[in-house]
């Protein structure tokens, strides 16, 4: 997602379906005041924030934030990219402090898998119950962003995100 506050209201707006007359006339503003948003020459008053991400399906943190959105997103088929092009990423943080990322092209995950290979990239015991066919399923269907976040009981989180 785009790093401005100007164009990640454009492309919420766009993935939501809607024109910036339409946006506009739910923020009761004019769609000039939408189009200096969106082209960061100026900003949305503060009080608007959390009526804009409600319209837009986000949160104003998601707004405001520099960091990218990792939910998890169903896309419609003319929108989704070619799983070959895509990356697999695991998060581990440990409650030792250690952190391990990993990331994966989907390609060589899909190899893995034919060839019955485990997932056992940090020596964590909460990545051998993660069934990675059903991850590669569920990216073919077109979901993408975050697809996993374990929590296990001794502290340890897992995070899967593919992009």
């Amino acid at each position: 997602m785009a790093h401005t506050l100007g164009s990640k209201i454009a492309e919420l707006r766009k993935n939501n379906g809607m024109t910036q007359d339409e946006l506009s006339e739910k923020l009761g503003v004019t769609p000039q005041a939408v189009s200096k948003w969106e082209n960061d020459i100026s900003c949305p008053d503060i009080m608007l924030l959390p009526k804009i991400a409600n319209l837009l399906g986000t949160t104003c943190d998601e707004l405001l934030s520099n960091e990218p959105r990792k939910e998890t997103v169903l896309l419609p088929e003319e929108r989704r990219k070619n799983p070959d092009d895509m990356v697999l990423r695991i998060n581990v943080n440990s409650s030792h402090g250690d952190k391990v990322r990993v990331n994966l092209p989907i390609p060589l995950i899909k190899v893995a898998i034919e060839m019955g290979m485990n997932l056992d990239v940090s020596g964590n015991d909460v990545l051998k119950n993660i069934d990675m066919e059903q991850i590669m399923a569920l990216v073919e269907r077109g979901l993408i962003g975050k697809l996993v976040e374990v929590e296990s009981s001794d502290g340890d989180t897992v995070e899967i995100v593919v992009d």
